[in-house]
């Protein structure tokens, strides 16, 4: 009679699972405080790295629909080889602040299972490596020490725990998902209740299971345990690979890959340039949102010359002109031509980027704004640079210059500061315009 009853328990529990998982929605407990400080963060890095970056595959996703001897060799033989001897979490967090990145998501566990963190859940985890230290907890200090903010990527969805269980592994199978699973649920749960717990305060929490019940329950722990935290995927927009066509409500954030693949990949890849990237920030900032841009580092820890290289070029950039990123919002019209817009939170002050490949060193070029008015205390900047030298030519006159007419106002820009020996830089130019009369 007991068995019966407790199995009548058990499978009205699992029916229930299933209904509210089919019913769940995401739920936001966000404050809305929280949400307005990350968004004025604005540019994150996302690190995506995990054991299989030996053989420069797919992240975790080999693991479906693989045989049962792929499966023993990529869990039983892979981490007895990653061992990440040049990994320093203070040169990464290093690059990512020189880069203008104001806070860093890492993959503390991808959907295959590996964790790359001290855990008691599981042995499938880097301290039983060759490497055997707790990347995560190094990556964490780091970023309190630099005054980065903490975030961590987690995914609910375990090949390697669904693969333990017996249960076939698979993405779209409801047996291989929390709602239907109570064992693999309670699993991840535990998982989660470590990382909230062992690593002091985070910051931030990406969850990027593939259904909602499993992110909002976990989204549940983070905020039980730290209401101040703000959890992003799970509970906002975060589209993926995609910038919306027009601006939507903050806070929200946009991910993107550096190159195709979110992991490391040696050949075969393709890579943005700097000033895709670039561009690609401009673009979101100025729809409200926050970048979110992801580096892949290799086996032994490095992040590949290429995207160090892009990386530094970002860091140029955002050396000149990250004053137009701290504490401003999006202006009431985003783009006029090959203009972009980002205002002061009082509106009194706007930054224009102006993107043109052919702007040679010390040329003069008139813009004409419809959505900015100037009044007689405006003043205009380019920055980084003072208005008043162009180097090696005393006879120019390189100040910026503002004019208000009645339709427009136009404004008159050299470039003038020499960034490069061969005084080529196609990347945009940000002009400061202060005093100004916005109305909406």
């Amino acid at each position: 009679m007991k068995l019966r009853i407790t199995l009548a328990f058990v499978l009205i529990s699992v029916f229930l699972v299933k209904v509210n998982a089919q019913e769940v929605k995401p739920l936001n407990l966000n404050k809305p405080e929280r949400e307005q400080w990350f968004t004025d963060l604005g540019f994150g890095m996302f690190i995506h790295w995990s054991m299989d970056v030996q053989l420069g595959m797919v992240i975790s996703h080999s693991m479906v629909g693989a045989s049962n001897d792929y499966l023993n060799r990529y869990i039983n033989e892979l981490p007895k080889t990653f061992n990440p001897v040049n990994f320093d979490a203070r040169e990464w967090v290093s690059a990512a602040k020189l880069a203008g990145m104001r806070y860093i998501v890492f993959t503390a566990k991808h959907h295959n299972g590996y964790c790359m963190y001290d855990t008691k859940t599981t042995d499938f985890n880097i301290m039983n490596s060759p490497y055997g230290k707790d990347v995560t907890k190094m990556l964490v200090d780091a970023c309190r020490e630099a005054g980065i903010a903490v975030g961590l990527y987690f995914s609910p969805d375990d090949f390697y725990f669904l693969h333990k269980q017996g249960t076939l592994i698979s993405r779209v199978r409801e047996e291989a998902l929390a709602s239907s699973n109570p064992e693999l649920n309670a699993y991840v749960k535990k998982q989660m209740k470590e990382l909230m717990t062992n690593y002091g305060k985070i910051d931030i929490v990406f969850l990027d299971g593939m259904e909602q019940f499993s992110k909002t329950e976990l989204a549940k722990v983070c905020w039980d345990i730290n209401p101040d935290v703000v959890v992003t995927r799970g509970a906002m927009e975060t589209p993926e690979q995609e910038t919306p066509e027009t601006p939507i409500p903050s806070p929200w954030e946009a991910c993107y890959t550096f190159g195709d693949q979110w992991q490391y990949r040696p050949t075969n890849e393709n890579y943005k340039t700097a000033k895709d990237a670039i561009l690609k920030l401009i673009e979101i900032k100025a729809k409200g949102g926050n970048l979110l841009l992801n580096f892949g580092p290799d086996a032994f820890g490095n992040f590949p010359k290429e995207q160090q290289s892009a990386l530094n070029e970002i860091s140029l950039w955002m050396f000149i002109n990250q004053e137009a990123f701290n504490q401003t919002e999006p202006h009431h019209t985003i783009k006029e031509g090959n203009m972009w817009f980002l205002t002061s939170k009082d509106k009194k002050t706007a930054y224009v980027f102006i993107d043109t490949d052919e702007w040679k060193y010390g040329d003069r070029k008139l813009f004409s704004i419809e959505t900015l008015k100037a009044t007689k205390k405006s003043q205009i900047f380019v920055l980084g640079h003072n208005g008043i030298v162009k180097e090696y030519d005393k006879n120019v006159d390189p100040a910026p210059v503002i004019k208000q007419t009645n339709e427009v106002m136009e404004i008159s820009i050299t470039r003038s500061q020499r960034i490069y020996n061969d005084r080529k830089w196609n990347n945009p130019i940000v002009v400061k315009i202060t005093e100004l009369d916005i109305s909406e």
